[in-house]
């Protein structure tokens, strides 16, 4: 009769077990072990682009998470199923200064991120839209223009709040009026009051604006004044 004798069933022993199976497999037990970096995911490479002041930005107004849900359902499939964005309404956020319609503009970007939709994106104020368009060396500012007119979204913050010409109202016209002809979603924040727009942006920019966009009013007290005043 054969008796076979067992390694006590020990820590080392079972370093000593796993290191004669890794060797036995062609693995050196001694090699270093590189993890594979984590994959980047498409809202940490959003949050690197938006203020840091929005990063945690998520949309809590009920009918603009209203919008956010219709986006997400209207999109079209991208690779591997994933929802995408192709068209869909606008969304115009209006309201006195401090009433958070930047956050919540932002906040509806994070939100499709965080729902998976697949999304490119731009955000630009219009005062720094108007600021790009102006002659710069090494600069195409119709290239960038075009940049903004053709992203799948757009985010337009404080519109009305820049002193406005006859080349300001151009340049708004053409880019409003590509998505709108496109059906391009796009966010509108602005401080002014509705009916004021038109005296803004002019008659072209405010037809469309009101056949494009479903509106959202946010009122109340400026929050940063508040907060600086507590």
């Amino acid at each position: 009769m054969t008796t076979v004798t067992r390694e006590p069933r020990t820590a080392a022993g079972a370093v000593r077990r796993l290191t004669a199976i890794l060797t036995d497999r062609g693995i050196d037990p001694r090699a270093e072990v590189i993890a594979e970096p984590e994959p980047v995911t498409a809202l940490q490479l959003a949050d690197a682009r938006i203020p840091p002041r929005y990063r945690h930005a998520l949309a809590d107004h009920p009918r603009i998470t209203a919008w956010v849900t219709e986006i997400a359902r209207t999109g079209r499939p991208g690779p591997g199923g994933v929802p995408g964005i192709a068209t869909g309404p606008s969304l115009l956020i209006a309201g006195p200064t401090g009433t958070g319609k930047t956050h919540q503009a932002y906040g509806a970007i994070r939100t499709l991120l965080r729902a998976g939709v697949r999304l490119r994106w731009e955000g630009t104020t219009v005062a720094d839209l108007y600021a790009a368009q102006r002659p710069q060396h090494g600069s195409d500012p119709e290239q960038q223009l075009w940049r903004l007119a053709r992203s799948p979204l757009l985010l337009l913050d404080d519109l009305g709040a820049a002193k406005q010409s006859p080349w300001t109202e151009e340049l708004t016209y053409r880019l409003v009026n590509h998505r709108y002809n496109q059906l391009l979603p796009t966010l509108i924040t602005t401080n002014l009051p509705v009916a004021e727009l038109r005296d803004a942006v002019g008659d072209r920019v405010a037809s469309r604006l009101a056949e494009m966009t479903d509106r959202v009013i946010l009122a109340g007290h400026d929050r940063r004044r508040h907060a600086a005043a507590l």
